[in-house]
């Protein structure tokens, strides 16, 4: 099916055009430096984000599944945080942080790759954070007794006995996360940051070929592609062993 689709995009009258729009080598040799040296910064927002992201959707998590009488408003907090965060649009976030905070003119102007990193950071910390709840939720209520039997405190139990089935458990959706979040981090060129995608644009508007956003595409995979297949091995690894 594959062979005879290919044959039939390589044979047709417009495939030459749609070859020199999309896929001209000398094109795609030209400006593949200066996308690489942009990429960068796709890359350091994308690990700076994950790992804050990461951090801050576990406690959001945590503070919506305590049932402590007393933390009541943080679990309200927590609940409105993820309905609102995962409610409204990343672009329209972004727009939002991006030129809505510098118009209040609060003081010192903020680099736009931290205000557009802040709105990615919480649309995705809420995001995370019913990843976590969902696989904590889906460890059976018997641990946490197992757990406090064997002498933690309610603490203990959770960090030692919940979260790392919990975690393992959501493994995969929590990688589709952040997939996801590299590839959004394109969306800070609305603000006029200059990363691999914007660069990539300039250059296609410029020659009216669009063989450097072709070459972006090739960037996001080399980077999204082996972080599906590390996943996916560790996965059938802990299958085996078990």
């Amino acid at each position: 099916m594959i062979g005879g689709l290919a044959v039939f995009v390589f044979t047709s009258s417009g495939w030459p055009v749609v070859q020199e729009t999309f896929f001209n080598v000398d094109v795609f040799k030209a400006d593949f430096p200066d996308i690489l040296k942009a990429f960068w910064l796709d890359i350091k927002m994308f690990v700076v984000i994950e790992v804050a992201v990461l951090i801050f959707g576990l406690i959001v998590a945590l503070a919506r599944t305590n049932r402590t009488p007393a933390l009541f408003p943080f679990r309200i907090l927590s609940a409105v945080f993820c309905d609102f965060f995962r409610g409204v649009p990343v672009i329209l976030l972004i727009y939002i942080f991006g030129f809505g905070i510098p118009a209040l003119d609060l003081g010192p102007s903020l680099d736009p790759v931290l205000l557009g990193g802040f709105a990615l950071f919480l649309a995705y910390s809420a995001y995370v954070a019913e990843v976590y709840r969902a696989g904590i939720a889906s460890v059976h209520a018997s641990q946490m007794d197992a757990g406090l039997a064997m002498g933690l405190t309610r603490i203990q139990a959770m960090r030692y006995v919940i979260l790392p089935q919990a975690i393992r458990r959501v493994r995969p959706p929590l990688l589709n996360d952040f997939i996801s979040l590299q590839k959004d981090v394109a969306l800070v060129s609305v603000l006029g940051i200059t990363e691999a995608f914007r660069l990539a644009q300039i250059s296609s508007q410029s020659s009216f070929n669009y063989t450097p956003l072709i070459a972006v595409s090739v960037l996001y995979l080399l980077v999204t592609v082996p972080l599906s297949r590390f996943l996916d091995n560790r996965m059938a690894a802990g299958e085996i062993r078990s």
